[in-house]
């Protein structure tokens, strides 16, 4: 590897591991599998560090999205289950399939709120002490995505969980779940700050052939690389209000990068001409 200048690369070192960055450069090794670490002609530390610095931006991206997502979802999800449901259907385990899951969940709930440091949560407490939760509009509120995707994914009614998917464009729920399950754990890579770059996702999102929304036409994608966790993203982003322009700063972020680079995340030839990110 080519270090232009040595005191500037220690010193990047001192604020980043050795290690962390390894995961970038062995894409730029001949063999990745081996333990010579023989790398391509012509490599030079900068393009390590730029590399790095694209996956940050990424993540910064990335995380605030999905922020906005769960706060719609959330939003969404007190506001049609309880017209249905009532205020407390959290507490009913009749409501969802599966009894673990559910007593799981209940269990986050009551630790969450045990924790919260909330205004609205503590002044709760002080004037009520039955039910052991607050009403679901106050409870929701502090529990972590991942407990809000379980409540929904777990929950028995589809007509109800079907109005949810409807205010985000979606024409079945069962999208909605697969997507936000994604988004999950998506959101905990980039809290963790680990590498999203080329990194294959556990979790496949789904992805319709058509949508009403603008949406991709080129399904022949790798559907575990960044580029389809992207596309649900972008999507679900449309009907949200106010919308942060998640698509266009994605296109701003990636239009010049090298193919090699995008091909790792899966990007398809002529991506920015879909309808998406057109």
């Amino acid at each position: 590897m080519i270090i232009t200048n040595e005191s500037e690369a220690l010193e990047l070192l001192g604020s980043i591991s050795y290690f962390r960055l390894a995961s970038y450069w062995r894409s730029m090794e001949t063999d990745s599998e081996s333990d010579n670490h023989q790398f391509f002609p012509n490599t030079h530390f900068d393009d390590v560090i730029n590399l790095y610095l694209l996956d940050e931006e990424l993540r910064a991206l990335i995380f605030t999205a999905i922020q906005n997502i769960e706060i719609a979802l959330r939003t969404r999800i007190i506001h049609h289950f309880s017209l249905k449901l009532g205020s407390f259907w959290f507490m009913d385990n009749s409501l969802f399939k599966n009894a673990v899951i559910y007593e799981h969940c209940l269990l986050s709930l009551k630790n969450e709120l045990g924790r919260s440091k909330e205004d609205f949560i503590q002044e709760h407490f002080r004037k009520y002490e039955k039910p052991d939760f607050p009403p679901v509009w106050k409870t929701l509120e502090v529990v972590s995505f991942g407990t809000l995707s379980k409540l929904y994914c777990n929950m028995k009614d589809a007509e109800v969980k079907k109005r949810v998917a409807k205010s985000f464009n979606l024409p079945q729920y069962p999208f909605l779940e697969n997507w936000i399950k994604a988004a999950s754990v998506l959101r905990n890579c980039c809290a963790h700050h680990v590498r999203l770059w080329n990194r294959r996702f556990p979790v496949i999102p789904k992805l319709p052939q058509e949508l009403p929304l603008k949406w991709i036409t080129n399904q022949h994608i790798r559907p575990m690389k960044l580029y389809a966790q992207l596309c649900y993203l972008a999507y679900m982003e449309q009907s949200i209000v106010p919308n942060h322009q998640f698509r266009k700063e994605i296109v701003d972020l990636l239009s010049d990068k090298p193919k090699t680079v995008l091909k790792a995340m899966g990007f398809p030839e002529n991506w920015q001409s879909e309808p998406l990110w057109n």
